[in-house]
Order: structure tokens, then C-alpha cells, then sequence
């Protein structure tokens, strides 16, 4: 079988494709904002609340981790208008994604505040801190400093889970290289377009992550600086070494 790749078709939808691609990181960004507002609030009930809250944050985020997301979306889309609440379809993606990411975020965020040291609580106690500054300036800032590459990772990947919402009629990513396949009846060229648009997405959302926590970590930043420096403490004596060998060279 020979398939003759053809990609002015595509290629000449590629506003179409930047269109997708906006509504794809709007409804990232969107979920990525209220999911960890949603997962911090989880975290601290699960960590730091009494034993109904922590039954509640158990339960929520048990019921979201084992369920999938498709179910979810269908169950806020579907679901929500036949008891009155009217919304659109792009209302209920981003109500989906921040439901879906709230959870895995809680249980993350969760993880981190339970590593921060028993000892550290004990001494802000002993401070006369309240409850919440203890949570707050204690708790919360080392805890996202260790969880932040697998809170930042979680990111991700909800950005690529929202190829998802296209089965709600969202024009994001997905559902356009869907109906550019329709029209054009050329298949691989759409998907693998949309591929590496993904990838690109993917690559430029770790990139702007990075970049964030090592503006907001001061130890993040340390760590940088020192392993910039340790590098540039190995390159220069190699390249000392390498001058040495030329010039000993060329005098023979």
C-alpha cells in the first residue's frame, strides 16, 4: 500500500490549528489556576483538618483518581442540566479539568505538607504562631518547594488530557484536527500536525514552569547557581588542559 503524503490541505488551516491551540492553554491555564487553588484547600483539610474534613478530601479525591475523566466531563455536561444548572460547553471543560486536577493536586500538595519536619510545626507552635500562620509560612512554602516538579509535571499532562473535552464539541486542539481530517480527508497529516503542536505546548509549558519555580524558590535558584558554577568549575580546567595539549603541540 502507498500513501502519498500531502500537507497544503493542512497547512492552509493552520489558523484554524492556532485557534485550537489558544482554547487548548485558556482552558490549561484556567484549570491549572483554580485546580491548585482547589488542591491546596484539599491538602490542608487532609492534613490539618478535623476527621470529617479529612474523610471528605479522602473521599474526593478517591472518587476522581478512580473514575475517568471522560465520565466526569459527561456527568458535568450532561448531568448538571437536568437539574437546572444550564452551562456551556466550554464552562463545564473548565469545570471538569479543575474538578479532575483539584484532586491530583490535593493528594500531591498533601504529600509535601506531611514531609514538612513534625519538629519545625513544634517550634512555630512554640512561637505563639496561630493555626493558619503555622500552615501558611511553616507548612505551605516548603511543601510546594519539594512537590512543585510533580505538581508541574500534573500540569502537563492535564493540558494534554484536555484533547478530552472534544467529545463535548469544545474546539480546542483535538476537535480541530478532527474536523480538518473531515474536510480534507487527509488523516495522518492532521493528527501528526497536532502531534507535535502538542509537543511544542508541552515543551513550552515545562519551560515557563521551570523558570517559574526557580524564580519563586530562593533554594531552587541556589541550586541553579551551584550547579552552573560546579559546571563551569569542570569545563574551564578542561579547557586549560586542551590549550596546554595545542600549544605543546604546535612547539614540536
Amino acid at each position: 500500500m502507498h500513501y502519498q503524503f500531502e500537507w497544503t490541505p493542512v497547512l492552509s488551516q493552520l489558523d484554524r490549528f492556532a485557534q485550537g491551540a489558544a482554547m487548548t492553554l485558556a482552558l490549561s491555564f484556567g484549570s491549572i489556576l483554580l485546580g491548585t487553588l482547589v488542591g491546596t484547600a484539599g491538602a490542608i483539610a487532609a492534613a490539618f483538618g478535623g476527621p470529617w474534613l479529612q474523610r471528605a478530601a479522602r473521599a474526593y479525591v478517591e472518587a476522581i483518581r478512580n473514575t475517568p475523566f471522560l465520565i466526569q466531563l459527561f456527568i458535568i455536561f450532561f448531568g448538571l442540566p437536568t437539574v437546572g444548572l444550564q452551562i456551556d460547553a466550554v464552562t463545564a471543560a473548565l469545570i471538569a479539568m479543575t474538578v479532575n486536577l483539584g484532586a491530583y493536586s490535593t493528594e500531591i500538595i498533601r504529600a509535601g505538607l506531611q514531609a514538612v519536619h513534625r519538629s519545625q510545626l513544634e517550634a512555630a507552635a512554640a512561637l505563639g504562631m496561630t493555626r493558619w500562620q503555622l500552615i501558611r509560612h511553616v507548612a505551605l512554602v516548603p511543601a510546594f518547594e519539594k512537590v512543585y516538579p510533580a505538581l508541574t509535571s500534573q500540569f502537563t499532562l492535564m493540558m494534554l488530557t484536555s484533547s478530552v473535552v472534544s467529545a463535548i464539541s469544545v474546539e480546542e486542539l483535538t476537535a480541530v484536527a478532527s474536523q480538518v481530517d473531515s474536510q480534507t480527508f487527509r488523516t495522518f497529516e492532521s493528527y501528526i500536525l497536532v502531534m507535535f503542536i502538542y509537543i511544542g505546548l508541552a515543551l513550552l509549558l515545562r519551560a515557563m514552569f521551570a523558570l517559574i519555580g526557580n524564580m519563586v524558590f530562593k533554594r531552587r535558584r541556589v541550586v541553579a547557581r551551584a550547579r552552573r558554577q560546579a559546571r563551569s568549575a569542570r569545563i574551564v580546567p578542561l579547557a586549560q588542559a586542551e590549550l596546554t595539549a595545542a600549544v605543546a603541540g604546535s612547539a614540536k
